[in-house]
């Protein structure tokens, strides 16, 4: 692939790649989808990329995230009042809550999962693995689960799963 000298395509090319990965990416990725092979250059155009975004918009952001991730994403207090006009979500709603139960009860067996979220969740299970939201360790014949680096990145999770587990255990109680 040529090199891309041009600054507007530079430009262009790096907000098409955040708004339609609908993830963080990282500077490796967004490096590659410039085109410039300069690291330098790329994250230059990523901060005037940030500026141009806090001066222009009142709801959306690009944000590098703790982990140096890039994201462009909608305004945390501004997701309630958006959520009726969102697209259809990615899983649904008793995916979410077998991937939310695996989250929070990791490592876990595919025998527990059963008992607890029923029969379906074989179903659950295979649109995970699909994503790559889950990963599982075969013991004998049976399926140990839990969450993947994938999952914590798609979800903006950062630190290790214990974190993670105190944090949903929080807002549950709550």
């Amino acid at each position: 692939m040529a090199k891309v000298e041009n600054q507007d395509e530079i430009t262009a090319r790096l907000e098409s790649a955040l708004y339609s990965a609908g993830r963080p990416l990282s500077i490796e990725d967004l490096i590659k989808a410039s085109g410039t092979e300069s690291r330098i250059k790329t994250v230059s155009i990523l901060d005037s990329i940030i500026k141009k975004t806090k001066s222009t918009f009142k709801a959306i952001e690009v944000v590098i995230l703790p982990d140096g991730n890039y994201v462009f994403q909608l305004k945390p207090e501004y997701s309630s009042t958006v959520r009726k006009y969102a697209s259809k979500p990615i899983l649904a709603k008793a995916t979410q809550k077998t991937l939310s139960y695996i989250a929070y009860a990791q490592p876990i067996s595919s025998k527990q999962l059963v008992e607890t979220r029923g029969s379906g969740v074989y179903s659950h299970l295979k649109e995970l693995r699909q994503l790559d939201f889950i990963e599982h360790q075969s013991i004998g014949r049976l399926k140990i689960y839990s969450t993947t680096d994938k999952f914590q990145k798609y979800f903006g999770i950062q630190g290790d799963i214990n974190t993670l587990k105190e944090k949903l255990f929080t807002r549950v109680r709550k």
